[in-house]
């Protein structure tokens, strides 16, 4: 494959508009002297919102993960370990005590406080589904002392840990006070966080390029480092992010060595990675991603069940995931909201999505329900190849069953921004877009903050159910397995006649790297860049 120089880059920089545009690799003279161990590093988007509590956006969540730390983590088997934070439980199980390790600070040099952290996970808790869950048997949380965290239940709740810990967005991440007291959808005025490294604001150039710098006052924890727990060290000095939209242009940057590391590169390109010595070609999170459609239920025509089940009997599953990944290798169909192969899953509700066979019946289900030609204004971001398929295709399925679509062409973070807007679709909201989730984040109807129904404390969409409510409670507090799996069936059937969301299947991806990079690590919310050495 062709070498991509530095200057033809630039020049592929000036070419394009600035929010895809290519920047230039690096160019401070430490570097270019050798002095800067840097990785470069292509991400599946370029970053635009920097306030993980913004945003569930991926590309977010992964640059929370460099600058914050959390006070718990997950490390492979699922088990909650000890992060920023050490805990205790009271003998009635009404009371977590949380003790702040030693040699925790901040990025501008003060220390991390209880404080800082009660009033983060208060911020956090007003947006995360699986949080609010956890408030609502959340009796006080407070600071006892500079050191100390206290969580008091109303009654007894099995999901404490694994909530805080959660790997996914929304993550529970530790930021300052003054920081965390912003409004929920107000964006964070700086990135101070205590994590391994150091967001770079001044270089930041949103939907471009984003630079973070090792920091040298982090003191990791000594454990291994394993998932979201253990030890984060950072071993190199910098990591750049560039934005690539052009994958053979990312191949190729990644075969010269211009970038080290290719998060998501084209499923069709595969062989020719796979092929080459000087790569590394891996999935880096095993459970792999469910596509999800989102329904705008606030607005017509979805604010209408009937056409939402019309809607849903129009999709195919198969044609989604041809279209978003092509190599049923690295795909699944699955009609499962709890993800496939999990002790939760099912297809109860899904028969027409994944044999897709209810296009006649979609027909005359919308013919039946009073639908008026109201255009359904959906969302396509056409910078990513794994979020330009799925609406294209369903938008497809829809025009063949009757529906008028509206399907704008934008970018991924134009729809990640919009996607919060509750204004009607003519003042610029939106009635359908499509999003992927890790798998590990559905696996169950508490942790799975897109079922919930909320209203407009819910996720994007605001589907309001009260029934799916009282079965996620009653979900949380069962104690046997069996009553856990009849629950998940009953949300599961509800889910689907409400139609809250729409499952379109999962699909892993590999990532790819130069193999001078050694301590990738595996885990749900892939990649991080701890424990990432780089070899010249």
């Amino acid at each position: 494959m062709p070498h991509v120089s530095r200057r033809t880059l630039l020049k592929l920089a000036a070419s394009v508009p600035p929010a895809i545009a290519v920047p230039a690799i690096w160019t401070s003279p430490a570097a270019a002297a050798g002095k800067v161990k840097t990785i470069t590093a292509v991400m599946h988007s370029d970053l635009r919102i920097i306030d993980p509590g913004f945003t569930t956006a991926y590309i977010t969540r992964d640059h929370g993960y460099m600058v914050y730390d959390t006070l718990l983590g997950i490390d492979s088997t699922f088990k909650v370990r000890p992060q920023m934070a050490d805990w205790a439980i009271s003998d009635d199980k009404l009371t977590y005590t949380f003790t702040l390790r030693d040699g925790l600070k901040w990025h501008d040099g003060a220390p991390v406080t209880a404080e800082d952290c009660v009033t983060s996970l208060k911020r956090w808790a007003v947006v995360d589904g699986m949080a609010q869950k956890l408030m609502d048997f959340t009796a006080t949380l407070e600071a006892a002392d500079p050191k100390t965290i206290l969580l008091k239940l109303k009654e007894p709740y099995g999901l404490v840990l694994e909530t805080i810990a959660k790997p996914s967005s929304y993550v529970a991440f530790m930021m300052p006070k003054r920081l965390a007291e912003t409004p929920p959808g107000k964006q964070i005025a700086e990135q101070i966080g205590s994590g391994p490294f150091k967001f770079v604001q001044a270089q930041f150039q949103p939907g471009v390029k984003a630079v973070y710098e090792r920091n040298a006052d982090y003191v990791p924890r000594k454990e291994k480092p394993e998932w979201t727990s253990g030890g984060k060290v950072a071993k190199v000095d910098r990591v750049e992010w560039i934005t690539m939209p052009d994958a053979q242009t990312a191949i190729n940057a990644l075969q010269s060595g211009d970038i080290d590391f290719l998060e998501q590169p084209s499923v069709d390109l595969l062989p020719v990675l796979e092929a080459n010595p000087d790569l590394s070609v891996a999935v880096l999170n095993k459970f792999g991603f469910q596509i999800e459609g989102r329904m705008n239920f606030l607005h017509p025509p979805f604010d209408n069940v009937k056409i939402r089940r019309a809607a849903l009997l129009a999709i195919n599953q198969k044609d989604v995931l041809d279209a978003t990944v092509g190599n049923p290798k690295y795909y699944e169909i699955c009609g499962s909201y709890f993800a496939c192969d999990t002790p939760l899953a099912s297809d109860v509700g899904a028969e027409t999505l994944i044999k897709g066979n209810g296009m006649a019946e979609a027909k005359k289900a919308l013919a039946d329900s009073g639908y008026d030609g109201t255009p359904v204004v959906i969302m396509v971001p056409g910078d990513v190849q794994t979020l330009k398929a799925p609406p294209i295709v369903v938008a497809q399925h829809l025009r063949e069953a009757g529906f008028n679509v509206d399907a704008q062409m934008t970018d991924w973070q134009t729809v990640v921004s919009r996607r919060a807007s509750q204004k009607p679709p003519k003042e610029g909201g939106w009635n359908m877009f499509f999003t992927f989730t890790g798998a590990t984040e559905v696996m169950n109807p508490v942790v799975n903050n897109q079922i919930a129904g909320t209203g407009k404390r819910a996720w994007f969409g605001w589907p309001e159910d009260a029934r799916i409510e009282q079965m996620r409670d009653a979900y949380a507090r069962a104690t046997s397995t069996e009553e856990q799996k009849k629950l998940a069936i009953d949300i599961q059937k509800r889910a689907f006649d409400q139609v809250i969301y729409v499952p379109l299947g999962q699909f892993r991806l590999p990532s790819a790297w130069r193999k001078s990079l050694s301590g990738v690590l595996e885990g749900p919310a892939p990649p991080v860049f701890w424990n990432v050495d780089k070899s010249e």
